[in-house]
């Protein structure tokens, strides 16, 4: 049976932050790392989507947390085909053209920022979050074995945005290609009410990994503001229907990533802490 292991999408989200969920005297950056370690054996670091990461930060964090503490990453924007605002590139890069040597620079730095995780053992996965237009098919098929290629030797999970990867018919086809690539598949919980709800399937791809991001159910998933969409407090009953699923998977995987997303104020690591505890009710083996 392998560990499974909660925790949240961000420790520094600016709405759990202005929530109160952190102490008095722990709310710089290095004390609000320390006491989410304290409580949560992992955690999936969401700014490196939007910016790259550096070094420095990533030896801090690692520095500031317990030796089996586990980061899972998320890939930048331009490394999964999303647009990637001009600001968010370092600033060397951003007159230059978008062409094969500014992805291939992209990349090294990416390469260099995650570094200092994975020389220390920290890093649990790195994130592909592929964009809600990605559809299967030989573009994508490419851009998956472009990927692999890119990082070999890596922990990878991959997020599938649009629905048709896991319905009927294409599900074993998607199953079999992210396992010749080595690669964990993403299971989502989110609502299924949503036009482009992606299947809530728990398919095992890789032997080391499987991950599983709740999104929340909101009714405004794929429109409105950011805490329109996570805006999502999940009940016990909803996390406990979770649990034959991620028990199924525990089994068949050396480890479970249970992340939750619905990152409004306290919501996500309320959420963790009552799945913590229901895994803890069960008897079953995570990591504390």
């Amino acid at each position: 049976m392998g560990n499974i292991l909660v925790g949240t999408c961000s420790w520094t989200d600016p709405a759990l932050v202005r929530s109160g969920w952190y102490p008095r005297g722990r709310r710089d950056a290095a004390g609000r790392l320390r006491y989410y370690a304290e409580r949560f054996p992992v955690v999936e670091v969401d700014s490196t989507y939007y910016g790259l990461p550096g070094e420095r930060n990533s030896r801090l964090w690692a520095e500031r947390t317990p030796d089996r503490f586990t980061f899972d990453v998320k890939a930048f924007s331009m490394l999964t085909g999303h647009p990637t605002r001009p600001a968010a590139l370092p600033a060397d890069l951003r007159d230059r053209p978008r062409d094969a040597a500014v992805l291939d620079e992209v990349w090294a730095r990416f390469t260099a920022g995650i570094e200092p995780l994975r020389e220390a053992g920290r890093l649990g996965s790195v994130l592909f979050q592929f964009p809600p237009w990605l559809r299967p098919g030989e573009r994508a098929d490419e851009l998956l074995a472009q990927t692999a290629r890119r990082t070999r030797d890596w922990p990878v999970a991959v997020e599938f945005r649009h629905p048709d990867w896991w319905r009927e018919g294409n599900a074993e086809a998607t199953r079999a290609l992210l396992a010749a690539h080595g690669m964990a598949a993403v299971a989502v919980d989110m609502n299924q009410a949503a036009p482009a709800a992606v299947p809530p399937v728990a398919p095992v791809t890789a032997p080391a990994l499987s991950v599983v991001r709740f999104h929340g159910r909101s009714v405004s998933w794929g429109q409105g503001s950011k805490e329109d969409r996570f805006r999502y407090a999940y009940d016990e009953d909803e996390l406990r229907a979770w649990l034959p699923r991620l028990h199924a998977l525990a089994e068949r995987t050396d480890e479970v990533h249970v992340l939750f997303n619905n990152c409004c104020a306290d919501a996500a690591v309320r959420a963790a802490e009552t799945m913590t505890r229901l895994l803890d009710q069960g008897g079953t083996e995570h990591r504390p």
